[in-house]
């Protein structure tokens, strides 16, 4: 199988270039002087006693195909926020999610929730562009970049006030990713170079971070209430970044009321 993440990584190299020649650092950093709707993502999910759920708006996928027909990204915030989302994860990568960075301005112009922008971060410009969208966190794949791309992305986003998520998806990357304290580190069920999944994987990398301070979060795979508590009640982990799984339900906000229960 082609190596899919690095087929990303490039194209997102060529619409980088593109958007660089158009819109300079200092543009950037103006917009965000004059956007006023920042919040604490880290901290929204570290003072959530319960289950906290970071749902996913994304049109497509490259493992899916399109996930949402008649997508609305405003109609899909709503539903979410209205069914206990602690915070809300929205790609923004352009070609092979179908996203945009304008679905997190449109969001937090009707609401008050902490984003993520599910992005493929390889370059510290990115930080600044995204963030003049609106993002509270961006995020590190460590299996995307070098060991200098991370720690420069990192420490653009520890300067702009931004949460960071370090996503690992084997035990080297998890140790990699204890360097990163004041990150949440989040462990991807899905294998990126071949878009397997496994429920596992958290359980095993598991044992390389628990000792880390920040938020865990169990990524990509997660079909249900019981894929949920499987999780955390062979880890105690009670963050999880949801996506497909609710974008397919037919009764997300049924689904979304039972993934918050596990643990009551």
């Amino acid at each position: 199988m082609t190596n899919i993440l690095k087929k990303i990584v490039q194209d997102k190299k060529e619409t980088l270039n593109l958007i660089k020649k158009n819109n300079s650092l200092d543009s950037l950093e103006k917009k965000i002087i004059e956007l006023d709707f920042f919040y604490d993502f880290e901290e929204k999910i570290k003072k959530n006693d319960g289950v906290s759920i970071i749902s996913e708006i994304k049109k497509a996928s490259p493992s899916a195909g399109i996930l949402v027909k008649n997508f609305n990204h405003i109609d899909i915030a709503k539903m979410y926020i209205d069914n206990g989302a602690t915070c809300l994860s929205v790609l923004t990568e352009e070609k092979h999610f179908l996203g945009s960075l304008a679905y997190i301005e449109d969001i937090k112009k009707k609401f008050e929730i902490p984003i993520l922008a599910k992005d493929f971060f390889i370059d510290p410009y990115q930080v600044s562009l995204a963030k003049s969208f609106g993002c509270d966190c961006i995020l590190i794949i460590l299996a995307a970049l070098s060991q200098n791309q991370a720690d420069e992305i990192y420490s653009e986003a520890l300067k702009h006030n931004l949460s960071v998520i370090v996503e690992v998806h084997d035990q080297k990357e998890a140790e990699i990713a204890l360097k990163f304290e004041e990150a949440l580190i989040g462990i991807n069920n899905r294998n990126l170079k071949t878009l397997d999944v496994s429920l596992n994987n958290t359980i095993s990398i598991f044992e390389v971070v628990k000792e880390h301070k920040c938020p865990l979060i169990s990524e990509s795979g997660i079909k249900d209430e019981k894929d949920a508590k499987y999780i955390y009640e062979k880890t105690g982990i009670k963050n999880f970044l949801i996506g497909e799984s609710l974008l397919k339900s037919d009764k997300p906000d049924a689904l979304m009321k039972k993934l918050i229960q596990i643990i009551q």
